[in-house]
């Protein structure tokens, strides 16, 4: 009996282990994409449903990391990374239907690149490539535009479509804004 309680004790600790949690956003990431290659109703419900518990799961790698003393370099390289691949691929997937304006993915997953690329630099300089404040208030602005851009249709009279839309042209603002944000104060380690 106590064998029992200890493993499935083990199996708990795993299943939310902060980075277990990241990588489950991205085992996430096909399920959505195969979901969207099927853009009707209930298939595009049910992609929203299953972004909404991998977006989810960011919130949480970082508080159980925090809270047990779980923070790894694993965790910090992998995190952003989940974030970038749940959302690029998200957008992209989106985009392809003509659901929302390629030119507005483009400057989005273009900034994300670009600040990957930033925060390598920094954390070759030994710099913190925690993310800022705005960072985050950007990736909640584009998690809450792209759940009721998936869901795209109507239901119940209210049309999630242009409630997305709403989010994504703030997503859009907090994206430039952060990505500017991020290179401003890293410029001294930018120069040669």
């Amino acid at each position: 009996m106590k064998k029992k309680i200890f493993l499935n004790k083990n199996i708990k600790s795993l299943l939310i282990h902060p980075n277990s949690l990241t990588l489950y956003r991205i085992a996430a990431v096909p399920g959505i994409v195969i979901l969207l290659l099927f853009p009707n109703r209930i298939c595009s419900f049910i992609a929203a449903l299953l972004f909404s518990a991998a977006a989810i799961t960011d919130f949480l790698d970082g508080f159980y990391a925090r809270r047990r003393g779980l923070i790894s370099n694993f965790g910090k390289a992998m995190d952003p990374v989940a974030d970038k691949l749940l959302i690029s691929s998200a957008f992209i997937m989106l985009t392809s239907y003509g659901w929302i304006p390629a030119w507005i993915v483009c400057i989005i997953i273009g900034r994300e690149l670009a600040v990957t690329g930033l925060r390598n630099v920094i954390a070759e300089k030994g710099e913190d490539v925690s993310a800022s404040s705005l960072g985050k208030y950007k990736t909640g602005f584009q998690i809450a535009a792209i759940i009721p851009l998936l869901i795209h249709f109507s239901y119940f009279g209210i049309n999630f479509h242009a409630i997305g839309a709403i989010f994504l042209w703030a997503a859009l603002i907090l994206t430039i804004w952060s990505g500017a944000d991020y290179f401003i104060r890293f410029r001294r380690l930018l120069q040669m």
